[in-house]
């Protein structure tokens, strides 16, 4: 049902939410590499994720192994009942990206959300992501463990310093990137593919 479902959400993406992902430095090839959709005919168990962005995990064969939503809506989204990113309830939480884990060599890199992730893997680094500190667990641990650098990019907020602390309290290979003008996202913005390749030029010569 999750794979239907991420087939059918995938070809609904409206113009709209491209848009939305294309401000975010996320074009059609990125959209379309990690099959991300609309909720335009939702599944039974996904209704109220109707009109929202659907972020597909994808095992390392491609295949959805659960989904996530993104409100794209600009409006306080408690009092709509609903997050800004959205979990179906029950579901086991995941690391984002796994497919890299697989891929990548002696380093990966691990973002602090899925679409700060897709940026990292549009420039060029294998990545995975969670979604914040309360996501981080033993497991992720482990299945990093055998990297030898793992680059931590969290927001420069509370939050993110929360998050920079577990992986690297728990992970002695972790060491943290100093984001300066905002998250990933922001930094690409603004200088693009080459502000994150400078950003880790500068730890990796520390």
């Amino acid at each position: 049902m999750l794979e239907e479902a991420t087939s059918v959400y995938q070809a609904a993406l409206t113009a709209d939410a491209a848009r939305y992902l294309l401000d975010r430095g996320i074009g059609k090839a990125e959209a379309d590499t990690f099959r991300l959709g609309v909720v335009e005919d939702p599944i039974p168990g996904h209704e109220r994720y109707r009109g929202m962005i659907a972020i597909p995990y994808l095992g390392h064969d491609g295949r959805a192994l659960t989904i996530r939503f993104r409100c794209v809506e600009d409006h306080d989204h408690r009092a709509f009942g609903h997050g800004k990113y959205n979990t179906v309830a029950g579901d086991i939480p995941r690391m984002y990206g796994v497919d890299s884990i697989h891929a990548a060599g002696d380093e990966i890199h691990l973002a602090e959300g899925e679409l700060d992730r897709i940026l990292l893997r549009k420039v060029g680094w294998h990545s995975v992501a969670v979604p914040g500190v309360e996501m981080w667990f033993a497991r992720h641990r482990r299945m990093l463990a055998g990297f030898s650098r793992v680059w931590v990019w969290s927001d420069p907020d509370e939050a993110g310093s929360k998050l920079t602390s577990a992986v690297c309290g728990s992970l002695r290979s972790a060491k943290a990137v100093r984001l300066r003008t905002g998250d990933v996202t922001d930094t690409y913005l603004e200088g693009g593919s080459e502000a994150l390749h400078e950003l880790i030029d500068k730890e990796a010569a520390a």
